[in-house]
């Protein structure tokens, strides 16, 4: 296995770096040698790998290995030889394709409040937005992480560090639309007047909402049984849940960092754990009946969009899928990125990768529980740095993040994986393949069906002619919006917090822009943010989005990398409320633009 690691890199600026030796003997000391056998992969009219055996297909239905009796069926099968048993995977190689071109909005949901909401965006904003968007045309919403975190306090405010990968976050729920809310009126109604409240701030409360939420669901929870729904879907469930409600149950105990613990609850197969599920079992249901209830509520929001997810790179090392799958990563490295254009520290995300040998020798089940759930409803996902499923940077604990090193991951069997998800849900999948890319790796996306993450801030090219194999947009979370670049307010933020932003390229980007829409310097903001999206409508893209913090002209982008400590990153609300956006001017113009395309 330790020749996936790269000895040199190069960054954006064309720099060749050398890896220090202390990075190369750490990360080859995780790595090791090759481990058991990997999981077979193949097409379905694919010849098997091996001579003789039996296939036990995922319906229990056996056949011979050598038969010729057809294509394989498309699923997780085992494959039974001599040598011993092995996952089979048979996969389309291709994910399910968009239908047409398609426009919509891009939203941080916790930012996006409106009248009703307590504080933060939820799950009812999330179906009122999706609705609204279908009558001006917008088929699509794309949403950030709504994942589980830790269901206590202080709340973990990335979108983009989550606790799990397989779970909501119940403080996304609108606990009016709870069965058996109206059982509990009084203190309902007392919560909901304290959480609209909160609406007045500019910053996300997020302690104070979960706090609300959390006595409303636990008053709701003694008041009325769940009732039969509950019962049926909790019998469909897979003991992920288990170990994810009682990693919950642990934390309400004993804190959100599983590491923290005391050591006989360090490993969700101790004795001490399967005690704790015994002899807290309401509580462990009480956490269970929290992810139904958000199941049922993001499916009711997705309902009749293409609701587009996005998946986070990595998990908290502190959180439920580190403890319940410890074994498989390397718990004293972090994910990260090297010195870039727009991050000229590099980046260090705290992210703990998995081992790749240990991955496969799982059968990659990590990794299919984690895209499956994220496409549970359908819709679509966005892969967030898709460039991991082909390397990932790792940086030691104790190193700066220029000292890392890439590790080279099965690619073809994740995206294989990813297809095979794809298809069975029905969802078009999104790469995010901004930054360094290796050669191939677009060509690669592209045969698969996967579209490529063009955006206007690094284009070279006019948008009308980006691929069509391709999802258009302005900017992203973590670069400036149109209101922040044109005013130059984003430059000078960086400034003031002393994040050593790339001047020079971020001042040629703005003459680039004024010179691509035909605006004066001295425009105004809002007719730069309606003429950019005129242009952007250009693109044959098949998909386009608009993020809502252009829609409201902010100068503020929700997260500015690296400077959690000094900024309110993923706290900032949007400066007006959902119904005054969809009602603007401004939006029926950026939908005019879409629906009609750019005339010139």
């Amino acid at each position: 296995m330790t020749d996936r690691i790269e000895t040199t890199y190069t960054d954006t600026f064309g720099n060749p770096h050398q890896v220090p030796e202390s990075t190369l003997d750490r990360l080859r000391a995780l790595l090791g040698e090759d481990g058991p056998a990997r999981p077979i992969v193949v097409r379905p009219d694919e010849p098997l790998p091996v001579s003789g055996g039996e296939v036990e297909l995922e319906t229990g239905e056996r056949l011979m290995a050598e038969d010729g009796s057809g294509p394989l069926p498309l699923g997780y099968h085992r494959l039974h030889t001599d040598a011993g048993e092995r996952r089979l995977i048979v996969s389309p190689g291709w994910c399910h394709p968009p239908e047409g071109r398609r426009w919509g909005w891009s939203t941080q949901l916790y930012a996006t409040r409106s009248h009703h909401s307590w504080g933060m965006g939820d799950f009812a904003d999330l179906s009122h937005l999706a609705r609204r968007s279908r009558e001006m045309g917008a088929e699509v919403v794309l949403i950030n992480p709504l994942l589980a975190v830790s269901p206590t306090v202080p709340q973990q405010p990335s979108p983009y560090y989550p606790a799990s990968r397989r779970f909501l976050n119940p403080i996304y729920l609108r606990i009016e639309e709870v069965p058996g809310a109206e059982t509990a009126a009084g203190v309902v109604g007392r919560a909901a007047r304290a959480g609209r409240a909160l609406n007045r701030a500019d910053l996300i409360e997020r302690d104070e909402v979960w706090q609300l939420k959390l006595e409303a669901l636990e008053e709701i929870w003694s008041r009325r049984p769940p009732g039969e729904d509950f019962e049926r879907w909790l019998q469909d469930q897979d003991a992920g849940l288990v170990d994810f409600a009682a990693w919950s149950v642990l934390a309400e105990e004993h804190g959100g960092d599983w590491r923290t613990w005391p050591s006989e609850f360090s490993h969700p197969d101790t004795a001490s754990v399967a005690r704790l599920i015994d002899g807290h079992g309401e509580r462990v249901r009480f956490h269970q009946w929290l992810q139904w209830l958000s199941r049922r509520q993001f499916e009711t929001a997705a309902a009749g969009t293409t609701l587009v997810q996005d998946l986070p790179i990595g998990f908290d090392p502190g959180g439920a899928d580190a403890w319940a799958w410890q074994d498989l990563l390397a718990l004293d490295v972090s994910i990260g990125a090297p010195p870039d254009e727009f991050n000229t520290r590099g980046q260090k995300w705290g992210l703990p990768p998995f081992l790749p040998d240990r991955l496969a020798a799982a059968g990659y089940e990590p990794f299919i529980q984690t895209i499956r759930a994220s496409m549970a409803e359908g819709g679509g996902l966005r892969i967030d740095h898709v460039l991991g499923l082909f390397r990932q940077f790792w940086i030691p604990d104790e190193a700066p993040p220029s000292a890392g090193a890439y590790v080279r991951f099965p690619a073809r069997e994740l995206l294989d994986i990813v297809a095979l998800e794809s298809v069975r849900a029905g969802a078009i999948v999104i790469g995010e393949d901004l930054g360094t890319v290796p050669p191939g790796v677009r060509e690669e996306l592209a045969r698969r069906r996967i579209l490529s993450y063009r955006l206007l801030w690094f284009e070279d090219t006019p948008p009308a002619d980006w691929p069509e194999l391709s999802m258009a947009a302005i900017t992203t979370h973590d670069l400036p919006t149109v209101a922040g670049l044109w005013t130059g307010a984003d430059l000078a933020e960086q400034k003031a917090l002393d994040m050593h932003p790339n001047e020079e390229s971020t001042l040629r980007m703005r003459d680039r822009i004024a010179a691509l829409i035909g605006l004066d310097e001295s425009a105004e903001a809002e007719s730069a943010v309606r003429s950019v999206h005129q242009r952007l409508s250009a693109a044959p893209s098949l998909l386009a989005c608009a993020t809502l913090e252009d829609l409201a002209v902010s100068e503020l982008r929700p997260n500015l990398p690296g400077a959690d400590a000094v900024r309110p990153n993923w706290r900032l609300a949007l400066p007006r409320s959902l119904e005054e956006l969809l009602t603007d001017p401004l939006a029926a113009d950026i939908a005019g633009a879409f629906d009609h395309g750019d005339p010139r």
